[in-house]
């Protein structure tokens, strides 16, 4: 950079002045930012019904032992349980359909590794049988260190999900523990890690939660129960992909068929895909193609058919001579189902349906009491309105075998749990991702195959996968959890930068895993110069870890961007004067004068942006 003498002393001022107003306006946008997000926090928050830190010299108000010995002590929950038969519990809370279950647990002693500590996810208040718990074991790493388990009304244990902990429990460690329950379904979380779910968690109208100890002394602190609100679908760092079930297990079973959905469900499929249709007699009935000519040893289309007589067809034997003899279900048999067997019901409307059509949809999904376990989606948008309005309560789907201009406003137009496009739709555009994650709309890609592409679409920030093989889905799932994470180091997350300054890449255990900076590959150690990068927020990605910084304005930054520009020495300090004093308007009208010749479009363009952005904060 090249400046006359005379022009010196006012750059210095012109500094010295940015320097002061930058610290000022720094101390003053973090205090802001702090206030808004804790007034944000405040409003989103739920509030835990349980909030538990042990600090009074007895149990807790409304906290019941149904067996085994509990007390306080030192400010923490023990509780003993003296030999492997005795299931020592601690009742407490209320019935709640959604929630979060989380505590500080330790292991005081055990009798031998085998031994558990659980949450009680649903069981009666005074602690009878039927019970749901999640268990972990002081030898949590074995095969079986988690699980989620019932004990029938028959007294008999029936373990649906076992696992091993991300990381060892063992005497005297303590671990961080949560579960999430929504309806049938639960989560494990070891150490803020996904662990382990299950579809299966069986639900009773009045369940309320426990502690549960087996074979041990256990102490608990900081526990807390916590409602969850209206789920959102977007897949969190870390999560693997959501697994939707194509007709159920069809790769394996025959499509649209009970068979299929417990195929399906023992899979690991967290959600079964089967597609919905009137019969002649306006009952909703399972099937996918419009006559049952390909899946049935019957003819003719579907609506030209009554109910009893889908029923008496044979919907098995073309796929295989073992499944003759699979019939075509209805809605209410399929939801049947999937509440006593466990699984989650996504539900195609397929093909014309009148108003009155769906609401007979509805009217089924209501009095089998599946509301909170079924998603419906659609390529029909009326088919999608019409539910929003008879059904504001289920979360809806928009299937699309080629992108919408602009699929966030159609989204937001029909008030969108997922856009769901085909894998070859979205190829085009796997941006859109982004958008409609920024929107609160996750994106479910149909119907993927192979893993492959299954690599594709995780790195794309795609949320789950509508595939025929559910069963391989779940392994590649099970494989990728197993993947070494990474860490973060630099920059930090939240971070905020302006354009007078460099970032540098820095990352923790990221050995055979790409780096990425907005999608585009980076390496460890590399310093990026911010100043003409996209203003707003940038993301960092390691496999499943990712941290975001934002590129904000500043004085400062303005400031760079105007001493190391190609304008001549006397337009230079001009801008100086004006961004000095605050005259940003004036700034960005100059800036686009002849005055400024030898700016570049981009300096241009950058200079004039940063001064609107200072003018309107």
């Amino acid at each position: 950079m090249t400046t006359t003498a005379s022009a010196r002393p006012r750059f210095r001022a012109a500094i010295a002045l940015l320097a002061a107003t930058a610290t000022a306006l720094v101390t003053v946008s973090t205090t802001q930012t702090t206030a808004t997000a804790a007034s944000t926090a405040q409003q989103t928050a739920e509030a835990p019904t349980i909030n538990e830190t042990f600090d009074g010299p007895g149990l807790p108000a409304g906290w019941t032992a149904a067996e085994g010995s509990w007390r306080v002590e030192g400010g923490r929950l023990l509780g003993t349980s003296t030999s492997s038969s005795q299931q020592s519990r601690i009742t407490f809370g209320t019935p709640l359909a959604d929630f979060r279950i989380e505590a500080r647990l330790r292991f005081e002693s055990a009798i031998d590794a085998a031994r558990w500590t659980a949450f009680g996810l649903d069981l009666a208040p005074s602690g009878a049988v039927p019970w749901s718990i999640a268990t972990i074991r002081n030898n949590a790493t074995a095969a079986n260190g988690l699980e989620f388990a019932q004990r029938t009304t028959a007294n008999a244990w029936n373990v649906t999900n076992t696992g091993p902990s991300p990381v060892q429990v063992g005497t005297g460690k303590e671990v961080r523990v949560a579960v999430e329950v929504r309806g049938s379904r639960g989560v494990w979380y070891v150490d803020g890690r996904e662990a382990l779910r299950t579809t299966q968690v069986q639900r009773t109208p009045q369940g309320v939660q426990a502690l549960f100890v087996n074979g041990a002394t256990v102490s608990f602190d900081d526990l807390t129960v916590t409602p969850l609100g209206r789920e959102s679908f977007v897949r969190k760092p870390g999560e693997t992909l959501r697994v939707w079930a194509h007709r159920g297990a069809s790769s394996a079973v025959p499509e649209n068929t009970a068979a299929s959905d417990e195929v399906a469900r023992r899979a690991g499929a967290e959600w079964i895909e089967n597609d919905v249709q009137p019969s002649k007699d306006g009952v909703p009935v399972i099937m996918h193609d419009g006559t049952v000519d390909r899946t049935t040893d019957g003819t003719g289309a579907v609506n030209s058919l009554t109910a009893a007589q889908l029923a008496g067809l044979d919907a098995g034997s073309w796929f295989a001579p073992a499944f003759t003899g699979q019939r075509v279900p209805t809605l209410a048999s399929q939801l049947d189902g999937l509440k006593t067997r466990g699984g989650n019901l996504l539900l195609e409307v397929k093909g014309p349906h009148t108003r009155v059509q769906v609401e007979r949809i509805v009217t089924e999904i209501r009095a089998k009491g599946m509301a909170s376990r079924v998603f419906v989606q659609s390529f029909e948008p009326q088919h999608l309105r019409w539910m929003r309005e008879l059904a504001p309560e289920l979360p809806l789907g928009l299937l699309r075998s080629t992108l919408d201009a602009d699929p966030v406003a159609i989204a937001k137009d029909l008030g969108l749990s997922a856009y769901n496009p085909s894998e070859a739709a979205f190829r085009t555009r796997p941006g859109i991702a982004v958008d409609l994650h920024a929107a609160g709309v996750a994106v479910n890609v149909w119907t993927v195959d192979n893993a492959t592409s299954w690599k594709f679409l995780e790195e794309a920030d795609v949320d789950g996968i509508i595939t025929n093989r559910p069963a391989e889905l779940a392994g590649w799932n099970a494989a990728f959890k197993q993947r070494p994470t990474a860490t973060i180091l630099s920059p930090a997350t939240g971070a905020k930068f302006d354009r007078a300054q460099t970032v540098t890449i820095a990352v923790d255990g990221a050995a055979r895993q790409d780096i990425t900076l907005d999608g585009k590959p980076v390496t460890n150690g590399q310093t990026i110069a911010l100043a003409h990068e996209t203003a707003g927020r940038h993301v960092i990605k390691v496999g499943a870890t990712e941290s975001t910084f934002e590129l904000v304005a500043t004085q400062t930054g303005l400031a760079h961007l105007i001493f190391t520009s190609d304008a001549p020495a006397n337009a230079k300090a001009t801008m100086a004067s004006l961004l000095g004093s605050a005259r940003y308007d004036a700034l960005a009208t100059y800036a686009a004068t002849p005055a400024t010749r030898g700016l570049t479009a981009d300096q241009k363009r950058l200079i004039i942006a940063e001064a609107q952005a200072l003018r309107d904060r």
